[in-house]
């Protein structure tokens, strides 16, 4: 058996060509404000969660996301809490004043901190993320600002359940006691599993679920890893020691927001807020349980995981038949948590990519033919959409400038010793303003008849004062003039502002006009498809008929030419019928004739005879005449009869007469 995929990787293939090849991309889309989705499918031990976190020493694809999203944006991130997730699945910004007091209030409250970058890892995991390949996407937005988000949660018999959630140790198994009942402990409280929603973008999200804000890559392995990957629920089964009972998800979200502008503060619109996430999915393997031999819990656990499976199957098989033959059945989301939390991403929301890992073992090799043929039907499908980002509108290096005008500041700073004035002219004029100054003489009085330091003193003192004068006169002037200034700055922006207002007012009544055209187009295009469906069916509903005609047509057609063949058989049959019944009536007629002739011949024969027998009667001599015999006499004695000869053979015989008494003249005899 053949398939056929985008990509395939051998069994010597190491963890960073997987990465640039599969994940790459898709940490480059999320920093350009797109979102992405990333599974990892397969049988029971195939090596999913091995693909997703890697080893020690050689780390996977999670990892590498996380050191790439945080080379690629270290120098631009926000301080802590400049972006605030809401529990509406947005984010919202503000100064950072306010986000230091924020960050006081959060280090004053007695509650565990998120772990820090700074301190020493884990060496659990610190070889999983010691990348050293320094991954980083080209062309990072540097005018904008960057906040990194993560949640871990995790889909269990079709509920979902926070991993990062702060609840008791082992809190999802009970302690039973020897009756085989839970021990009943105030201080067990259950994990609740999560409700979905839909925020007013139409994005699914899970409600109430724990998101952190990190700042490393170090931080956010390390939220991962304590913090949910030793909650997950594993178990040992016949096919795989520590084999996932549970679906994982680990979502990174990437909120941006672009400076001001003088490049140096958040732009405080919500409006302008891109909020892009990538979710590395770590999908439960397929089994079956007649190989797993799994019972209780295990078996519960496994039905749980085949159906959800078998569900996101159905959603993209249901997606491709659509995109194939134009139709628009129902994809079933909400049959399964798993397939309703992303539904978005097959509605075109993100890019969505699939690594299926395939164990090489004989025994699994009915299960891998059904992964295979379903991984190799996902690539059929395609439900790419565009994502419109918000136009910020401001000038772009605005961050180099700040930059290099804090530079040329602190320059000028360290070179003058001192701050930074206006202009040459009010320098020099300063300069000469505080040399003029005549200095203060000696105010020590050594006799009480001194009359030369007080006048001294009160003199330098008016000439400070009158100087002072002038300068509150000149700091006056500048001060009428900077007014001035300002005031024809106001109205020159205020006239600005009436302008752009107009603009914005005529935009908008276009924008308006454009969508109640919009609004009309798609209603004449749903009553176009409307019509189109009813169209298809009626086309489809002609075509039954048409083919029912041409059936009906073919069989009467086949139907007259047995009918015709019959009656060319039937007139072939006659003929041969007609000619022999001719034949046979032409011989009859012939004999009959022939017979015919025979008789009249016959016939002739025997008048002949009959006329030379009266010829010799008529012509036999008379010497002389007879007696008249009495009637009783010659009835008495018969007269002697001649012979004639007999007819010719085959003749047929004579009626025979009766015979009667004549005269003489009149006698004649009839012969046989």
């Amino acid at each position: 058996t053949q398939y056929s995929f985008k990509e395939v990787f051998g069994t010597l293939v190491v963890q960073k060509e997987l990465f640039d090849v599969v994940a790459k991309p898709l940490v480059e889309d999320l920093i350009r404000g797109k979102n992405g989705l990333l599974f990892t499918y397969g049988v029971t031990g195939s090596g999913k969660t091995h693909t997703m976190t890697g080893s020690p020493g050689d780390g996977g694809l999670l990892p590498r996301c996380l050191a790439m999203i945080f080379n690629s944006i270290g120098p631009f991130q926000a301080k802590r809490f400049v972006f605030k997730l809401d529990d509406k699945n947005g984010v919202d910004v503000q100064s950072e004043v306010d986000a230091l007091l924020e960050r006081q209030r959060r280090e004053a409250l007695p509650i565990p901190k998120t772990p820090a970058g700074k301190r020493q890892l884990d060496p659990e995991f610190a070889d999983m993320i010691d990348v050293q390949d320094h991954c980083k996407v080209e062309e990072v937005d540097e005018d904008n600002v960057y906040g990194v988000f993560v949640s871990y949660i995790e889909i269990y018999n079709n509920y979902i359940y926070d991993l990062l959630e702060e609840a008791p140790f082992d809190s999802i198994k009970p302690k039973w006691n020897s009756c085989n009942t839970p021990v009943r402990n105030g201080d067990f409280v259950p994990p609740q599993s999560k409700i979905l929603r839909e925020d007013q973008n139409h994005n699914m999200y899970v409600t109430g679920c724990t998101e952190v804000e990190v700042k490393s890559t170090e931080e956010a392995f390390e939220v991962f890893w304590r913090a949910g990957q030793k909650k997950r629920r594993i178990a040992n089964t016949q096919l795989n020691r520590e084999s996932s009972r549970s679906h994982s998800v680990f979502i990174i979200k990437l909120a941006q927001a672009p400076l001001d502008a003088d490049g140096d503060n958040v732009l405080q619109e919500k409006e302008q807020i891109v909020l892009s996430q990538l979710s590395l999915v770590d999908l439960a393997g397929s089994e079956r349980t007649n190989r797993t031999k799994a019972e209780g819990n295990r078996l519960r656990e496994a039905g749980n995981i085949n159906q959800s499976l078998m569900t996101l199957r159905t959603c993209i098989e249901v997606l491709r038949e659509n995109q194939l033959y134009g139709t628009n059945k129902m994809v079933p989301y909400r049959d399964s948590k798993l397939t309703h939390l992303f539904k978005n991403y097959f509605d075109g929301e993100g890019k969505v990519r699939m690594i299926v890992c395939v164990n090489p073992k004989a025994e699994d090799y009915e299960e891998s033919l059904q992964v295979m043929r379903f991984a190799e039907m996902t690539q059929e499908v395609e439900v790419a959409r565009p994502v419109d980002r918000p136009l910020c509108g401001l000038t772009p290096g605005r961050r180099l400038r700040n930059q290099a005008f804090r530079e040329e500041l602190s320059r000028k700073l360290e070179l003058r010793g001192g701050p930074v004035g206006a202009g040459p002219e009010e320098q020099s004029a300063a300069e000469l303003f505080f040399q003029s100054f005549p200095p203060l003489p000696s105010c020590e009085l050594l006799d009480i008849n001194d009359d030369q330091t007080l006048p001294k003193l009160i003199e330098a003192l008016e000439q400070r004062h009158k100087m002072r004068q002038m300068l509150a006169e000149e700091f006056s002037k500048n001060v009428l003039a900077f007014k001035t200034v300002l005031q024809e700055f106001d109205s020159s922006i205020a006239s600005k502002e009436n302008y752009i207002q107009g603009k914005l007012t005529e935009k908008e009544k276009t924008i308006t006009g454009q969508r109640t055209e919009l609004e009309r187009l798609e209603k004449k295009i749903k009553t176009l498809e409307y019509k189109i469906e009813i169209l298809e069916k009626t086309a489809t509903i002609y075509e039954e008929d048409k083919r029912n005609l041409q059936q009906e047509l073919e069989s009467k057609s086949q139907k007259l030419q047995r009918q015709a063949s019959d009656k060319r058989r039937l007139e072939a049959r006659l003929q041969g019928m007609v000619t022999e019944t001719s034949l046979k009536w032409e011989k009859e007629c012939e004999r009959r004739v022939a017979a015919k002739q025979l008789e009249m011949q016959n016939k002739l024969w025997v008048k002949d005879e009959k006329l030379k027998q009266l010829k010799a009667i008529v012509t036999e001599p008379r010497a002389e005449r007879p007696e008249r015999p009495s009637r009783g006499r010659e009835r008495e004695k018969p007269l002697p009869r001649s012979v004639s000869p007999s007819p010719a053979p085959g003749a047929p015989a004579a009626p025979l007469r009766p015979r009667r008494s004549r005269s003489v003249g009149e006698r004649w005899v009839d012969h046989q």
